[in-house]
């Protein structure tokens, strides 16, 4: 399933707390997905974003994908679409990992648009890297190349953190 098929579902507002340190714009009283999020704090949302860029880093892309997924859908723009293109990437991957290359290169291709609206580096992350992976794979892919579980690539804090 495509991730923008997921249509949030109304909740009751609740108090505002103040916005998260590393996903601006994220409250307690923004909608909720799938996951109950009327009881996710902002500094909850910024520990599950750090917990998906770990799971990511270790090639667990299927778990990575469902852990931002839970703080996409409440996230206002521009940052809704940035969660979006690095979801998407994960589920690529996870496809790849299940031999589903034409799955791999159509993900990479939607999230690699999403993350392209965005500066080289991104919420302290060296963003330009991952594009450059996923164009490299996009590319070998198209080719009929497969690049080949070494070349799974890893998004890197901006400043070597």
């Amino acid at each position: 399933m495509e991730i923008s098929t997921l249509a949030p579902q109304a909740s009751a507002p609740l108090a505002a707390t103040k916005d998260s340190a590393i996903m601006p714009g994220f409250r307690r009283n923004a909608q909720t997905c799938r996951h109950d999020m009327r009881s996710l704090r902002p500094h909850e949302a910024d520990e599950k974003f750090r917990k998906g860029l770990e799971q990511f880093n270790r090639r667990r892309f299927f778990d990575a994908h469902e852990t931002w997924e839970e703080i996409w859908l409440p996230t206002p723009e521009p940052e809704k679409t940035f969660l979006q293109g690095i979801i998407q990437v994960a589920a690529a991957f996870h496809h790849y990992t299940r031999g589903n290359h034409a799955g791999t290169r159509s993900l990479l291709q939607a999230g690699l648009k999403k993350l392209e609206r965005f500066p080289k580096t991104h919420r302290g992350l060296q963003l330009e890297e991952l594009r450059a992976a996923a164009r490299r794979w996009i590319a070998a892919l198209e080719a009929g190349n497969d690049p080949g579980l070494q070349e799974l690539p890893r998004i890197a804090h901006a400043h070597g953190r």
